[in-house]
């Protein structure tokens, strides 16, 4: 891979044949795909131009960048359906690499593809792993000085970037202290989340607890657990009181 960076952006050229897809009409298709980090925790798809088959009209409007410079805004148009102010281009950027690049937004566009797979919420990091290691060690989880669950079979989520998570069976918990959520949360590696809040008699802490019923298939280890916001209760491990990481969850 080849790679610059300018201030907190970093530009990489990545592996994979890229597509977007907007009302089911093909936006865009590349093998030659830049991961830019236009901010720390996960990376951006920017695509060359000449691999961008929907028309780019301008919005007569631009956007000023300290290290990319002034982008361009763009409407991305199909047969069928336009998505408004949903590109950016940078022909003049410090970057010399994005100058001939296009940035669609994730969220305007129906479907990404990486290689023929769908990926969701945002590119892969290629620097990013994660490991599910099933463990013997002893978890306790305390909110409000109640122990909402207590386990000796976790199976331990270990994501670059951040704290170690304690995936534990549902027999493990406390489920008449749970409050059902209508939230859900998307990610890449793991798939789609939904929430739980918990009462331990002090009133409800909301969505401090998550599963995935059915992840991904390099995340089936951790399909129908329980796993608690470290950030947010008190984790016993072993025995000893952890501290609460920081981390953006916090």
């Amino acid at each position: 891979m080849s790679e610059s960076s300018r201030g907190s952006v970093r530009v990489e050229q990545g592996p994979k044949r890229v597509r977007a897809y907007l009302n089911g009409e093909l936006v865009a298709d590349t093998r030659t795909p830049f991961l830019v980090w236009e901010r720390p925790y996960y990376p951006t798809y920017y695509l060359p131009a000449s691999d961008v088959y929907a028309a780019l009209i301008p919005a007569d409007e631009t956007e000023h960048s300290p290290s990319r410079g002034d982008g361009e805004v763009l409407h991305v148009k199909v047969a069928t359906a336009t998505a408004e102010r949903a590109a950016m281009r940078y022909p003049d950027s410090p970057l010399e690499q994005l100058r001939d690049l296009v940035r669609i937004d994730w969220n305007a566009m129906s479907e990404w593809l990486e290689e023929d797979e769908p990926v969701y919420t945002h590119p892969r990091d290629p620097h990013k792993r994660v490991d599910i290691l099933a463990s013997s060690r002893h978890v306790r989880v305390e909110i409000d000085g109640v122990t909402v669950a207590e386990s000796r079979q976790p199976r331990i989520l270990f994501e670059t970037g951040l704290p170690p998570r304690h995936y534990l069976p549902l027999t493990d918990v406390r489920m008449d202290l749970l409050r059902p959520s209508d939230t859900t949360s998307h990610c890449p590696y793991k798939g789609t989340a939904s929430y739980w809040g918990v009462d331990a008699g002090d009133g409800e802490h909301p969505d401090i607890v998550w599963i995935y019923r059915a992840p991904l298939p390099e995340s089936q280890k951790i399909a129908g657990l329980a796993c608690f916001y470290d950030e947010k209760v008190d984790v016993y491990l072993d025995g000893e009181r952890q501290a609460r990481p920081r981390t953006p969850f916090s």
